[in-house]
Formats: structure tokens, C-alpha cells, sequence
């Protein structure tokens, strides 16, 4: 409109009548499905609900919205003044609303706030485990990881994520001691070395502590909270990042329940849900990021699906993390071992990125940086 010559004024007037959603609402009962309708249908847009909802002979339905950008804001007044809780899923709306088109979002760490939104984030991994899926052994000892750990920050990590439990698929726990051994070395001499933002990766809450000691500002948990009821507490207390990822059961079951109904939607509320228990744990919600988790309880079509439909989590309101590098459903895809997986990893990580992740986690950080910036290059045009 603007090469146009359109006026500004004009422009601001018109931009919410040419933005067009489609928002899917889930758990309505059937006095609220039948009212939402209506109010859609008054306003020119459209509700999709369940062919029972009218004479009421089904429990509830969900509902899908279709309308603008204005239509959307208008039905929010509308159901504020309606009964049967109608003012919950007008929240619900406006909230999804101030999510999807926020361009830029704060991701605050123990020692940054972090404006994620113009250049992606580079996240390295760094194994030092005996047995993690591509790196296993590589850095087990300790000069080994403090140096890879150095060169991925040159080579441009934006934060290096040091982990002691492989999660790779069947793998089982380690115990607190060897976990500790393996990590607090390599985490105190990185914080000693360079500036870099330092992630740890596990699950128990006195790693966290102690690694947050020692120079750690992120926790990556991949059960999200779930395995240790104290991992709130600390997190909060040391005012760290939080990144919570979706996983089913733990890393030796999570691959035996790989079937879902509806997979964005069961990790959408998956996360929702967590994110929610971590705030009421007293973590702030700028401190905390979301990962989808790729490959964790998912099939090849799920993995697939999910960097498709990236998009559609930026509804929850925090940073994306995703994880793609080198994983087994590339390989699948291409038929390749995994040393030979790089290309297929930068083609997720492009993918992703253009679809909405804000962090990527990756082993190959040098060319994850190139092309991470070149797709931030392109939706800055």
C-alpha cells in the first residue's frame, strides 16, 4: 500500500482488515460453541464447529475461527459481555492475537535480556557423555569440551549448551554424582574462558544449582519440569533462563508412544501447560523458551510436521528453540548415516528458522551460522 502511494493514516485503517487467521479454540461446551458462531457470523467472519453443537446432543466441541485481524478484535468485545465463561475464551483470543504478531520478543538469562526476533540464535551442543547419538566420547574429557566449546563460540555460538545425560533414544540415567562430575569442570572453565551465554542440559535440580554457581544463565530441561519438583525453585530463585521442551514419558520409554490424534495440538497444550507450571513456580515468563522436541516421542511424519507448522506455537508467546541437527529422521529421509547428515541438518535449520524458530540448537555451528543468517536476511526484506 505504502509503494502505492497509499496515505498512512489509510494504511493503519486497512492493515487489520487484510490480515487473515484461522484459529482453532478447543474445549468449548456447546452453549459456548453456538454463541461463538453467532458472534462470528455478525461480524462477517466464520465459526467451524462440530454438526451437534446446535441441538446439543454432543458433551462440547472445538471450534475453528475465520476471520480478519478486525473481525477478530471485534468479537473479543463481543464475548466479554457474554455468559458461560465466554470472557476466558475471549482472553484466550487476544492473547493469541498479541503473540502471533509480535515481531520481536524479550528471552531474559541470568546475566542478558535477550531481543530475539531480528537474528537468530546460534545454540552449540556440547556433549561430554560416552554415548550421545553423533558426538559421544568426543569431548568426554575435559580439555577436549572446554576447547570445542571455545572454537564453536569463535566460529559464532551465541550460547553453548553443555550436557552430562545423553537423551539420544533408549538412553537410561545417570546418577547426580556422575553427572556433576562430568558437567561442573567443563561449565566452570567455559565461564572462565569466554563471554558466551552457557546452557545446561539436564533434568535434576542440583545440577542446575550448582552449574548456575559455577556461570550457567540457561537450563534446558527436556521433561520441562516434570522430573524434578525442585527445578522451579532453583530456576526462580537464581532468576536463570528456562528452556522447556515436549517429550513423552522419559529418554528410554519416549519412543514406544510415537502416535497422536492431533500432534501440534497435543504439544501446543503440552507446552502451554508447562510454561504456565513454571511461571506459578515463580519463574517469569520472559525467562522462559520452548521446544517442540524434535525426535523425542515423534516419527519421521511428526518430526516433518511439526518444522512445517512451526508458526503456530509463536501463539504461546515465547522463543522457539528447536533442535534438528543431525537427527535420525534426516538420515531416514535421506538414507544416510550420520556423519553424512550436514546438509539435510542446515536444511531444517533454514526451514525452521523461516517458519519461526528464534534459537536452533546445533553441533555444526559455523555453517548453522551462515545459513541462519541468510534466511534472517531474507524475511528482513
Amino acid at each position: 500500500m505504502s509503494s502505492i502511494g497509499v496515505d498512512a493514516v489509510g494504511i493503519h485503517l486497512m492493515a487489520s482488515k487484510l490480515r487473515h487467521l484461522n484459529l482453532k479454540i478447543e474445549g468449548l461446551t456447546c452453549p459456548q460453541a453456538n454463541i461463538l458462531k453467532q458472534e462470528m457470523l455478525s461480524i462477517g467472519g466464520e465459526a467451524a464447529v462440530a454438526k451437534g453443537v446446535i441441538t446439543c446432543d454432543i458433551s462440547g466441541s472445538d471450534a475453528i475461527l475465520s476471520g480478519t485481524e478486525k473481525q477478530l478484535q471485534a468479537v473479543i468485545k463481543k464475548l466479554n459481555m457474554q455468559p458461560f465463561g465466554l470472557k476466558k475464551v475471549a482472553i484466550a483470543i487476544k492473547s493469541a492475537l498479541d503473540n502471533i504478531y509480535q515481531q520481536e520478543i524479550i528471552f531474559e538469562t541470568r546475566k542478558q535480556k535477550l531481543l530475539l526476533g531480528k537474528q537468530t540464535l546460534i545454540m552449540g551442543i556440547l556433549n561430554v557423555t560416552p554415548d550421545s547419538f553423533y558426538d559421544g566420547g568426543h569431548y568426554f574429557k575435559k580439555g577436549n569440551a572446554v576447547n570445542k566449546a571455545l572454537q564453536m563460540a569463535e566460529e559464532g555460538a551465541d550460547i553453548i549448551d553443555v550436557g552430562g545425560e545423553s537423551s539420544r533414544p533408549g538412553s537410561k540415567a545417570v546418577t547426580l554424582k556422575e553427572e556433576l562430575t562430568r558437567v561442573m569442570p567443563v561449565v566452570k572453565q567455559i565461564a572462565k574462558r569466554s563471554a558466551v551465554l552457557i546452557s545446561v542440559d539436564t533434568t535434576k535440580a542440583e545440577v542446575a544449582e550448582q552449574a548456575i554457581d559455577a556461570g550457567a544463565d540457561i537450563i534446558n530441561d527436556v521433561s520441562a519440569m516434570r522430573f524434578d519438583p525442585n527445578m522451579a525453585r532453583v530456576c526462580a530463585k537464581n532468576k536463570t533462563g528456562v528452556i522447556l521442551m515436549h517429550m513423552r514419558g522419559t529418554p528410554a520409554t519416549m519412543q514406544m508412544d510415537i502416535h497422536y490424534n492431533d500432534i501440534i495440538s497435543d504439544i501446543f497444550n503440552y507446552l502451554a501447560e508447562r510454561v504456565s507450571f513454571a511461571v506459578k513456580g515463580g519463574v517469569r515468563r520472559e525467562r522462559i523458551a520452548i521446544d517442540p522436541g524434535i525426535g523425542f516421542g515423534k516419527n519421521i511424519e511428526g518430526n516433518l510436521e511439526i518444522i512445517k507448522r512451526l508458526s503456530e506455537f509463536n501463539a504461546i508467546g515465547r522463543p522457539i528453540v528447536i533442535g534438528t541437527s543431525r537427527k535420525s529422521f534426516i538420515g531416514k529421509v535421506l538414507g544416510l548415516e550420520t556423519k553424512d547428515r550436514l546438509e539435510g541438518s542446515i536444511a531444517t535449520i533454514a526451514a525452521s528458522v523461516l517458519n519461526g524458530a528464534h534459537i536452533v540448537r546445533v553441533h555444526d555451528v559455523k555453517e548453522a551460522r551462515m545459513a541462519a543468517d541468510m534466511v534472517d536476511a531474507i524475511k528482513k526484506s
